[in-house]
């Protein structure tokens, strides 16, 4: 990126506003008020008015729905704001309509709602109101203890309940000289009693109901009525009003645009960022328009590299790069001679350019905006980075590397071919339903999910927790290669393993990109801050991995640490550990003797050089970087299993299963023989719970118990899809935060967001 500076008297700037707005190219930075003489600008003359159209505008869209896939483009006309306020004051007044009738409707429907209660007593409204000698109240309650409540009270001389439902209308009569007001309400406090407030009408309620029914009709009538009006107007003058509003946010941009210029009263400088590319084109667009009444100059030159703020700065052609190739002068020639006409007041070598201010620009550490260029596919993924913050210019963006590992690691996780298609197609929903970029990445990356959750699924040979070899489908190529290790412990133990190998390649990684970012910083904090931890934690897993014997020696305290428990068997044990099966040999003793050895010096090397470069705090760290950042993602295979073992239970519940002699479970699937399918004999098999589709006995329980094994295979499955999301999805997120993220990213970018706007509505022809 390249920071420009734009220099001139202020009878240019708004042609020199107008054409820098219809290039789109610049960045325009904000002046910072670091020259004397020199203030932000004031917003053109008409800026306020053509703001409150503006808002007006986007008012009588927001009304009326409108949207630019509605309507056909449309155009402006000379009496453009005539036609404005008459639009305005059409669909004002049909939408106040429109409110009035819904808030009418919603009073009905309260009145219908408070009446419904007394259709079930059956009695005339007028005839529970409007009484001195009794008190009368209606409403829902324990019948039973209202009746023992009212019979306890010693104001109530004789009462009567008439009950319709779980209505209940008491009537009750006080005891000598005693008050009929709030008789029955003294009595059933401690009571849960539902009051319903007696409509004031002499109809009976169904009279009251049909009549209140009708008048809603009539106003739903009514409201289609000033619908149709709001839509007719939609599509008459929707294509106007999105016309004028890209017209007016045009005006509006450039009327603001010198709020962020160092102004005078006869100058104005401007500065802003650029693509190094586009330079060229501005110079020419600039100069075409205004010839050489503006000075331009190209200040810096940014590259990924760190400096003063946050990038390599090469100083352009007009200072010398160590802040003394110019003078404040500029200013003072400005305001001490009037220039002439189409000539720029100030000189840009000198007015865009302050001793002692690095590259002489007025809008000091500007740091460069960024622009970030991924790959098609991987471009969604930028929703997740941006959610920690926008990429620094002097940073690695790991968009890419977010798009090889999430996925992968959500399907691995999920592994289902059943999820894998709703996965699928909830993120092609959201892809559709939305029309933000927002909406458009998170559908997009649910459908990359989704799609990894089928591959692995079919590797782990599961549809919905169900075995396609069980249901004779086993003939599929590659189907079944790997498991989930539900069963097979000894794949939950490799799951276990190529876990942490994962983490240590994605941690290392990580550290890598660090040290490549704090290179730029110098070659000494590159190796403390990282080079440091990459040694101790590869020297960690080195020694972890490696044979068992290693660190057991024979002149030393002679302890094998393996069989004292400080090295994982299941890491480095025996060839057995994870026995030949017919799926896969993996024959892993641990690496050899010398690695581990290797491992510990690494280590050790690495532990002392955070303490030289971080000091006690970094040696405080070491146990959770070098050893817990790596052991967290074992989280992947908890997900694993505890996933696959939901599924496992729903599907229990409802086929039921057969126990072989080896221990393996096969779910007893209606119709299918389990002896043919497992190739055990019927006496080789103990059976387990028998399942909900075969529960019933008889015709009508058997269709009981299928309609229930029916009901839960469906929201059992559907607890595990969503659950999935918030486990699979947030737990690697988690990992790309808080693991990866934190070796190498801090964000708080600026995203590149030209001075200008692409126009969405093309004028008619």
């Amino acid at each position: 990126m390249s920071k420009v500076s734009m220099a001139g008297s202020r009878g240019v700037m708004p042609t020199v506003i107008e054409t820098i707005h219809e290039l789109n190219l610049i960045h325009l930075s904000d002046y910072d008020g670091s020259w004397e003489g020199f203030d932000n600008g004031n917003p053109v003359e008409g800026a306020d008015d053509a703001s409150e159209k503006l808002v007006t505008v986007r008012a009588l869209e927001s009304t009326l729905d409108l949207s630019p896939d509605d309507v056909a483009t449309g155009s402006v006309g000379t009496d453009w704001e005539k036609r404005l306020e008459e639009i305005r004051t059409r669909v004002n007044e049909r939408d106040d309509q429109r409110s009035e009738i819904r808030e009418q409707r919603r009073v009905i429907d309260e009145k219908i709602d408070r009446v419904e209660p007394f259709a079930e007593l059956g009695i005339d409204l007028d005839l529970l109101s409007g009484y001195d000698s009794v008190d009368v109240l209606v409403g829902e309650g324990p019948t039973s203890a209202v009746e023992a409540a009212l019979e306890d009270a010693d104001e109530i001389r004789a009462f009567e309940l008439l009950t319709g439902g779980d209505v209940v209308a008491i009537v009750a009569a006080p005891d000598d000289d005693e008050p009929t007001d709030g008789l029955i309400d003294d009595a059933l406090v401690g009571v849960e009693f539902t009051r319903h407030p007696v409509p004031e009408t002499e109809q009976s309620p169904d009279e009251y109901v049909r009549d209140l029914t009708e008048e809603k009709r009539e106003l739903e009538d009514e409201l289609e009525r000033v619908e149709s009006d709001l839509e007719e107007i939609k599509f008459e003058d929707g294509g106007f009003l999105l016309r004028v509003e890209e017209e007016l946010t045009i005006e509006v941009q450039r009327a603001e645009a010198p709020l962020q210029f160092a102004t005078t009263d006869r100058a104005f400088v401007a500065e802003g960022w650029i693509p190094e590319t586009e330079y060229d084109r501005l110079v020419d667009a600039l100069t075409e328009a205004v010839g050489d009444s503006v000075e331009i100059e190209e200040l810096e030159v940014a590259e990924f590299d760190d400096h003063d703020h946050g990038a390599e700065v090469h100083t352009g052609s007009g200072g010398d790069g160590d802040g003394n190739g110019g003078d404040a002068t500029g200013e003072a020639e400005a305001e001490s001679t009037q220039p002439a006409a189409g000539k720029a007041a100030t000189d840009g070598g000198t007015t865009a350019k302050s001793a002692g201010h690095g590259s002489g620009a007025v809008t000091m550490d500007d740091d460069p905006p960024v622009i970030l260029e991924n790959l098609t596919p991987a471009k969604p993924f930028e929703l997740l980075v941006k959610m920690v913050g926008q990429p620094k210019y002097s940073e690695l963006d790991p968009t890419l590397l977010v798009f090889l590992t999430y996925p992968f690691a959500f399907g691995f996780m999920i592994g289902d071919i059943g999820y894998g298609i709703l996965y699928m197609l909830m993120g092609y929903g959201c892809w559709k339903v939305f029309d933000s970029d927002t909406g458009k990445a998170l559908g997009t990356i649910g459908i990359w999910a989704g799609a990894f959750t089928i591959i692995f699924g079919y590797l782990y040979d599961d549809f919905f927790g169900i075995h396609m070899a069980d249901v004779g489908l086993g003939f599929l190529p590659f189907a079944g290669t790997l498991s989930k290790g539900l069963q097979i412990t000894d794949w939950a133990l490799l799951w276990i393993v190529l876990s942490l190998a994962f983490g240590i390649i994605h941690l290392n990684i990580g550290l890598v990109m660090g040290f490549a970012n704090e290179l730029k910083h110098g070659l000494k904090a590159a190796v403390y801050e990282r080079l440091s931890w990459l040694l101790a934690m590869n020297g960690a897993f080195l020694w972890i991995f490696s044979h068992r014997d290693a660190g057991a020696f024979d002149h030393g305290l002679g302890i094998d640490l393996a069989a004292s428990g400080m090295k994982p068997e299941f890491i480095a044990g025996t060839e057995s550990i994870l026995y030949q099966t017919e799926h896969f040999a993996l024959g892993f003793a641990g690496l050899p003797e010398i690695v581990g050895i290797l491992g510990i010096a690494m280590f050790l090397v690495g532990s002392v050089m955070v303490g030289v470069g971080e000091g006690i705090a970094g040696v405080f760290e070491i146990p959770a970087w070098a050893f817990g950042h790596v052991l967290s993602y074992l989280r992947m295979v908890a997900v694993l299993l505890a996933k696959g073992g939901m599924a496992f239970a729903v599907n229990l519940l409802v086929f039921g299963a057969y126990e072989t002699s080896e221990g393996y479970t096969y779910f007893n699937y209606p119709g299918l023989h389990i002896t043919d399918i497992s190739g055990y004999g019927a006496e080789e098999l103990t059976p387990g719970f028998v399942g909900l589709v075969h529960a019933g006995d008889g015709i009508l329980l058997s269709a009981i118990a299928i309609i229930g094994a029916i009901v839960v295979f469906v929201l059992g499955h559907i607890l595990v899809l969503l659950l999935g999301i918030t486990a699979a999805g947030i737990q690697m997120l988690r990992l790309e935060y808080v693991e990866f993220f934190q070796k190498f990213y801090e964000g708080g970018g600026e995203e590149y967001d030209p001075f200008g706007e692409e126009r969405t509505v093309q004028p008619a022809d």
